[in-house]
């Protein structure tokens, strides 16, 4: 039952200390035994990326009440909400599909007649 409660709350993010550090530390072995610095250097990296995503979603968050004033809920909620509406995808403030055009472009002009000299 406490493993269903945790399961709720749980949303996806990137890495952390933990899954960096850990690669960092296989990396780190395999390149001259140096787990122990691959593991740090993969914790720093993990932090930093956890960082990155976690003020995106806040940035994310700040344009939907912007676009909605008086909207309910976490800044997960709402970064999540404009990526729907936006068709950005996490990690990434720009659409992830270019924008079509709402007209179909007009046609080119007719060349000029040549003259006959």
């Amino acid at each position: 039952m406490l493993s269903s409660a945790l399961a709720v709350g749980a949303h996806a993010e990137p890495g952390g200390c933990l899954k960096y550090g850990a690669a960092g530390a296989v990396g780190g072995h395999l390149a001259d035994h140096h787990s122990v610095l691959g593991a740090t250097a993969g914790c720093v990296v993990g932090m930093y990326k956890r960082h990155e995503y976690r003020k995106e979603a806040r940035m994310k968050a700040h344009l939907y009440d912007q676009e909605h004033p008086g909207a309910k809920g976490s800044y997960e909620q709402k970064a999540t909400a404009y990526d729907v509406e936006h068709s950005t995808t996490p990690g990434a403030m720009t659409p992830s599909e270019p924008p079509h055009p709402a007209q179909p472009p007009a046609p080119a002009a007719a060349p000029a007649p040549a003259e006959h000299l």
